[in-house]
């Protein structure tokens, strides 16, 4: 008796691949109570403060959640994206989200994007990509220079939400881009581009990235280097020295000592020296957001013309623009290799 063959079995059909953009957070509205809300998720995470014992606890319920939302939501009236009701950040990553998709064109991987403190999060966005059959995903914080503060706490969260999980998808995280050739290169044409638009040619270009505690670093943390590395890097891609683009840190908080020279002191020095003419890029931002339109734009702005400066300038971030997208879409792709 001739042997039958067994029926063909086809493959199995892969499962689809993830793309998760991860960036910081925005409250859901610009009023005091959104902004209460989303700054006790913020300031309640040890890797934000670390120091989260009895003291600060007081201090964050009694008094600063009492207090800063009323003035923070002011602020982000003033650069709230009134057509949408979101913020400028919400609004941004959802355009690279939809972007990067299309530039990558193909059925079997899904793009989405999510927010570490507020909406849509994380966890959300993970179940989201799950129901659409992905067994793969590739996590990207957009933070170009890596912190415990930014970047590891996306991972704590990743990691927090797949302990939940029985059937666990596989997980990749996008490394940080603080010094690939396509972001300094991006960088430098965002950077000559906006200088291009300019009435007047700036004396003095501050390279300002968030700030983070000295203490935070003096620990370990390789914030400072990589932020040390982009500089050196955009000024060598430049022709610019150490005096032309200055490395200053913003956006402190509380009474520690932070890492230093601090943006708005600089500012108000350069202005009470003589320079007359500044312009801003915020290198570690992926998209503006509060920081940059409101505490560069506006704040530093101000602190510059009181002290006697003229021309200041605030050079967007490399956003959803054709630079930006080529960062994003390389590290992505890169990132992918062996997934499609």
């Amino acid at each position: 008796m001739t042997d039958i063959p067994p029926p063909a079995v086809a493959p199995p059909v892969p499962g689809r691949v993830g793309v998760l953009l991860i960036n910081l957070g925005t409250p859901d509205t610009a009023d005091a109570r959104g902004l209460r809300v989303y700054l006790r998720e913020f300031l309640s995470d040890a890797r934000v403060i670390e120091n989260q014992g009895l003291f600060w606890k007081l201090l964050l319920n009694g008094v600063i959640l009492r207090v800063r939302p009323r003035r923070r939501a002011r602020d982000y009236r003033r650069i709230w994206n009134a057509e949408r009701d979101e913020s400028p950040l919400k609004t941004v990553t959802r355009s690279q989200a939809e972007k990067l998709a299309a530039a990558i064109d193909d059925a079997h991987v899904v793009v989405d994007w999510a927010m570490r403190y507020g909406n849509p999060s994380i966890g959300s966005r993970l179940a989201a990509l799950k129901a659409q059959g992905c067994e793969r995903i590739l996590a990207v914080p957009l933070y170009p220079q890596y912190s415990a503060a930014t970047t590891a706490t996306v991972c704590d969260e990743l990691f927090r939400v797949l302990m939940t999980m029985r059937a666990q998808p596989a997980l990749r995280i996008a490394p940080p881009y603080y010094d690939d050739p396509v972001y300094i290169e991006a960088l430098a044409r965002s950077l000559e581009q906006g200088l291009a638009k300019l009435a007047f040619a700036p004396d003095v270009i501050l390279a300002s990235f968030h700030g983070m505690p000295r203490d935070y670093v003096d620990k370990g943390d390789p914030y400072a280097g990589h932020c040390a590395e982009t500089a050196r890097l955009l000024r060598a891609r430049l022709g610019y020295d150490e005096t032309k683009l200055v490395v200053t840190f913003q956006s402190r908080f509380g009474p520690a000592e932070w890492l230093k020279p601090y943006t708005d002191a600089t500012v108000a020095r350069l202005a009470r020296e003589g320079v007359k003419n500044i312009a801003v890029i915020t290198p570690g931002f992926a998209a503006d957001c509060l920081e940059t339109l409101e505490e560069i734009a506006v704040e530093n702005a101000r602190i510059f013309r009181r002290k006697g400066g003229v021309g200041f300038a605030a050079i967007p971030c490399l956003n959803d623009g054709e630079e930006g997208m080529d960062v994003i879409r390389q590290l992505v792709m890169r990132e992918l290799q062996g997934w499609i």
